[in-house]
């Protein structure tokens, strides 16, 4: 008898007709919901945005902060067609519209904020220092969204200007880590930063 005629038979696995071609769905992404009208994804968005958006909104124009970060929202809303996932985080394009709204805000009151030397700004200097801010803003919270090791690395690349090699030798990380650390970490920041220039509705 022959080791083969021994073994039990096995039947071919076959898959399932129905199930040859079935991909199971991908759920939609809150930008993508966004887009579409879901309101449940601005409420989403509005949990997880308006500590930023409202911080950012005070930093801008001081105590009406909470009626500029409403038309905020509003304003997204309204105009959600013209926001694009690809080149950039809802975030980022929200705030890019607070950005826009605090111009806004500031030429409708009459005010011309005040420099440290008590020289009243003119409204592209106002303009200039609010992008500031909202790329500072919008930065900070990028880089708390990457782990704490790119984090640090992304950092000491960026603010401590140090080569790929300095950081290698500080941090004992393997070089090719850390070139791969700086280039993701950048990729992140971009799609936060993409669309924050962008003027808006």
């Amino acid at each position: 008898m022959t080791l083969t005629a021994t073994l039990p038979r096995v039947e071919a696995w076959r898959v399932p007709a129905a199930a040859i071609g079935y991909i199971r769905p991908v759920p939609p992404t809150l930008e993508e919901r966004f887009v579409a009208g879901d309101e449940a994804a601005l409420k989403e968005a509005f949990e997880l945005h308006a500590p930023l958006i409202i911080g950012l909104c005070r930093r801008l124009v001081g105590s009406e902060a909470e009626d500029l970060a409403q038309q905020v929202f509003v304003a997204s809303w309204n105009s959600r067609e013209r926001f694009d996932p690809t080149k950039g985080s809802l975030k980022s394009w929200m705030a890019g519209i607070a950005r826009f709204k605090s111009i806004d805000h500031l030429r409708a009151a009459g005010r011309r904020p005040q420099t440290g030397g008590g020289e009243p700004q003119d409204m592209g200097e106002i303009q200039a220092e609010n992008g500031r801010i909202t790329d500072r803003m919008v930065l900070t919270e990028a880089l708390s969204g990457l782990s704490e090791e790119r984090r640090t690395v992304v950092e000491l690349a960026f603010y401590g200007d140090m080569t790929h090699a300095e950081i290698s030798e500080k941090l004992s990380m393997p070089l090719g880590t850390v070139k791969s650390h700086v280039r993701r970490g950048l990729e992140a920041l971009r799609a936060e930063l993409g669309v924050s220039h962008d003027r808006q509705s």
